[in-house]
């Protein structure tokens, strides 16, 4: 690949979330501090809702790894399970033995039984979904009646949702008011502007080990921005493949030619204006027959 052109220890566009790449932009950072405060509260739900690629599930990980001491969280990232899935997934979260084995009742008693436990040691339960707009209506209810576990104090259980646009929909309707109500916190996950986009890939290059000269150019930026909407999974997937051709050209510095390529290649990205006679796939294996002779070359 590219790594030893560009001077790379890794690659620094990839679309797993990794929480080395996390850059405390102004919408990721409020969100940040949206869900801290929340927290520390002990009321009802947190909701954060992003479309989709704008980094929700990287904002889940860094609340989880950042979360205070004392709180006990349970992490569940899918949660298109029905109601009794739904309660097993989060009493193995908490540590319930035989949690698989018990019957309805039971387990939602020892669900409770837990939660007191973890309260009396002094510990702040949360329940965290990630892509909360899968849950079924039927599921969505049964999130609900677990919030009614509390002392005289304070609720046993906090619930924090990542969702897409979606989940809003849903819960306008009249059947999930009493959900809705209970929604105490809630952000809206904006895209990034262009200032933003830039300093985003600046950002992931010096964190993948990057120390040369500026790569994407302001005006490349700007218009990657205009294109991708501002959304970091497509600003990703077209930095990823503008550094390909690059390096499948000898090239050092990233051009509007690269975007354009890149744009023409990648699914979901307008293209209308774009023409150039060499394809992305064409300079990949460019790219690759490069590489090979390279290695070659090392070798002998």
């Amino acid at each position: 690949m590219y790594l030893y052109h560009f001077g790379l220890q890794e690659l620094p566009f990839t679309l797993t979330p990794n929480t080395n790449f996390f850059l405390g932009l102004s919408p990721h950072h409020e969100a940040l501090a949206v869900l801290m405060t929340a927290l520390k509260t002990g009321e009802g739900f947190i909701k954060v809702v992003g479309e989709v690629g704008t980094g929700k599930t990287l904002l889940c990980r860094k609340l989880l790894n950042e979360i205070p001491e004392h709180f006990v969280t349970a992490y569940i990232p899918n949660p298109y399970l029905n109601p009794n899935e739904l309660r097993r997934a989060v009493a193995v979260e908490l540590g319930v033995k035989q949690a698989q084995r018990m019957s309805v009742q039971l387990l939602t008693q020892r669900i409770q039984d837990r939660l007191l436990d973890l309260h009396k040691k002094g510990h702040s339960v949360v329940l965290i979904l990630d892509e909360a707009q899968a849950l079924p209506e039927e599921s969505l209810e049964a999130l609900r009646l677990f919030t009614n576990l509390e002392t005289e104090t304070r609720k046993l259980l906090q619930v924090v949702l990542f969702a897409q646009p979606e989940l809003d929909q849903r819960l306008a309707q009249n059947d999930f008011r009493q959900l809705r109500q209970r929604i105490t916190f809630s952000y809206q996950l904006r895209a990034m502007n262009a200032a933003e986009v830039q300093h985003y890939i600046q950002h992931r290059m010096k964190v993948a080990g990057y120390k040369g000269a500026e790569l994407f150019p302001k005006e490349v930026c700007k218009k990657m921005t205009k294109v991708s909407q501002g959304i970091p999974r497509i600003v990703n997937i077209l930095c990823h493949k503008m550094l390909m051709l690059a390096y499948g050209q000898g090239q050092y510095q990233m051009t509007q030619k690269h975007l354009q390529a890149a744009i023409k290649d990648t699914e979901g990205v307008d293209n209308n204006t774009m023409s150039l006679k060499l394809t992305l796939t064409v300079l990949i294996v460019v790219a690759s027959v490069a590489y090979i002779i390279y290695q070659a070359g090392i070798s002998s």
